[in-house]
């Protein structure tokens, strides 16, 4: 399941790189051209043209001061060689005939004659000190910006911040992948596990998205088929159970019948003498008889597949109808009925749900005893109608529950411990089913669990499938 991770990364990756590629090369061509025509290429032939202006300025005042020296036009200042200013001991000391001399806006012609230091001076016109520092600082500012290399360093910065960013939604984009990933493997898991026969498996998530009511469909239809297949098994059980109680019934009616007419032959030919002792054994015989032969019915009906004819069901109207009618036969059991207002409705066969009801109502008075009571409940839900059948007994073992429902060997009066399976089996051949419930009361409870009416399918079908089925 990682591939599908792996191919949404891959998907990224081809749908980013060359987009991403083509931005950066665009990018730095056009910066590359737009730094090519930066401002300090035109200030450094500023610069320069400046500076040959200043320094052709300068040599004209040079050769015009020193012109006027020589015609005598400007006087000079002398001053004795070992008496000379300070600003003129460096010439001095230096042993140069003439020097030029540019300070504060005036330019000075230095010349030594004999033991004397004149000194011509003029003014230039222009601050050419404060042009000469400004050329400095012009030719100081490119070399730093060409020492800094611009273009490098902002392609550089520029494919370090869209890597970085690329970078950061590559790991956003791995971890989505992974996260939608994660419950589709989860998913995929649970299919391998349902298809290999494991009913009781579910996938846990927290989600709520698309893949969330995925995962949710998938428990849904993981429970219905684990259902579907507990009841599919308990129908075979009773398949089997049914196919023995025929062959029990039809080899146990065979033998009641000869020992009856013969016990009663007996009888009609003995001598008076003895009848009052042959009517007494003969009626003992006879009544073991018909309780065998009590049985026998029982299993009978058992092993029957009776005809299921689904209608439309009052489904608070069976419940009266049934709790009025075990009252009577049972006046020293209290009955409470607490019936849905909203009147829920059912598909189902009538005499059915009549027999289902008629066995758990009954078996909750006997179980409730003389001064007991029994709870029955209706409830309308979206799987059709519930029906709950408590009573105040003293309950069921741990054993019990675990055989609830399969045939077996009743201790009650009258009791063939058949009365739960044909009820369960009628449930569900009405398309719902029983389930034991914890009571509130302390005793036994049961559910029964009826279809719903479906608007959208014809009678006649609904008949023929449960025809089919029964």
């Amino acid at each position: 399941m990682n591939r599908l991770r792996n191919r949404l990364i891959l998907i990224f990756l081809a749908a980013t790189l060359a987009p991403l590629t083509a931005t950066l090369w665009v990018t730095a061509s056009l910066l590359e051209r737009s730094l090519s025509y930066s401002s300090t290429r035109q200030l450094d032939e500023v610069a320069r043209s400046l500076e040959e202006t200043a320094r052709a300025y300068y040599q004209r005042a040079r050769e015009d001061l020193k012109n006027h020296a020589a015609s005598g036009s400007v006087k000079p200042s002398v001053f004795a060689a070992s008496r000379a200013p300070e600003r003129l001991r460096e010439f001095v000391a230096a042993g140069e005939r003439e020097r030029f001399d540019l300070a504060q806006g005036r330019l000075d012609y230095l010349l030594r004659r004999g033991g004397e230091v004149w000194v011509y001076s003029a003014p230039v016109g222009i601050d050419l000190d404060r042009i000469g520092e400004q050329i400095r600082e012009a030719r100081t500012f490119i070399e730093d910006s060409q020492a800094r290399d611009l273009r490098r360093g902002f392609t550089l910065t520029y494919v370090l911040m869209a890597a970085s960013f690329w970078m950061i939604s590559l790991a956003l984009l791995m971890y989505m992948a992974f996260r939608i990933s994660r419950p589709i493997q989860q998913l995929t898991a649970g299919l391998a596990e349902l298809t290999a026969g494991n009913f009781g498996t579910r996938v846990k998530t927290s989600r709520d998205d698309e893949v969330g009511h995925a995962i949710w469909a998938f428990n849904h239809m993981a429970g219905q088929l684990e259902q579907n297949r507990e009841r599919l098994v308990y129908l075979t059980q009773v398949a089997t159970w049914q196919a023995l109680a025929r062959k029990m019934a039809h080899e146990v009616k065979n033998s009641l019948t000869p020992i009856r007419l013969t016990v009663e032959e007996m009888l009609a030919r003995h001598s008076e003498t003895d009848r009052g002792f042959l009517e007494q054994a003969s009626q003992i015989v006879v009544d073991e008889v018909e309780a065998l032969e009590r049985r026998v019915r029982a299993f009978s009906e058992f092993s029957s597949e009776p005809s299921v004819r689904p209608v439309e069901l009052d489904v608070n109207a069976l419940v009266e109808d049934r709790v009025a009618f075990l009252r009577t036969g049972n006046p020293e059991v209290r009955y409470d009925v607490r019936l849905d207002a909203n009147g829920p409705r059912a598909w189902a066969d009538e005499d059915l749900v009549k027999g289902i009801l008629t066995n758990l109502v009954q078996n909750a008075a006997e179980a409730a005893g003389a001064g007991g009571f029994v709870l029955v409940t209706s409830a309308g839900a979206d799987s059709g109608a519930v029906i709950e059948v408590h009573d105040s007994g003293p309950g069921l073992s741990e054993q019990a529950r675990r055989t609830l429902f399969q045939p077996t060997i009743s201790f009650k009066q009258r009791g063939m411990g058949l009365g739960l399976s044909i009820a369960r089996r009628s449930a569900l051949l009405c398309g719902g089913d029983i389930v034991h419930v914890q009571s509130e009361f302390g005793g036994a409870a049961f559910r029964i669990v009826l279809p719903a009416v479906r608007q959208d399918q014809p009678q006649q079908e609904l008949n023929e499938a449960y025809s089919d089925r029964g």
